[in-house]
């Protein structure tokens, strides 16, 4: 599974939203959107890939990443697994 994290976007931005948006710039449809806790300042939501590897969001990153969506400055993150 890959993670990819965007920060800073609007609270009211639904889950259909951020789906039209990342597949606009190429990205496969993710299978899990969660809201990220915070303190409010730059909301975050991490989208869960099943099928899709970590490498492979990377090459896609940078299409959206620091990209100006909804008034505000995205940015755009591959969370690598740490093994344990």
């Amino acid at each position: 599974m890959s993670v990819l994290m965007l920060v800073n976007i609007d609270t009211a931005t639904t889950d259909e939203e951020i789906q039209e948006f990342i597949g606009r710039y190429g990205f496969p449809a993710c299978d899990e959107i969660e809201r990220v806790p915070g303190d409010g300042t730059r909301p975050a939501v991490s989208l869960h890939f099943n099928s899709v590897d970590g490498a492979a969001l990377r090459l896609l990153q940078p299409r959206i990443n620091h990209l100006f969506w909804k008034q505000r400055k995205v940015d755009a993150m591959v969370l690598t697994e740490r093994f344990e």
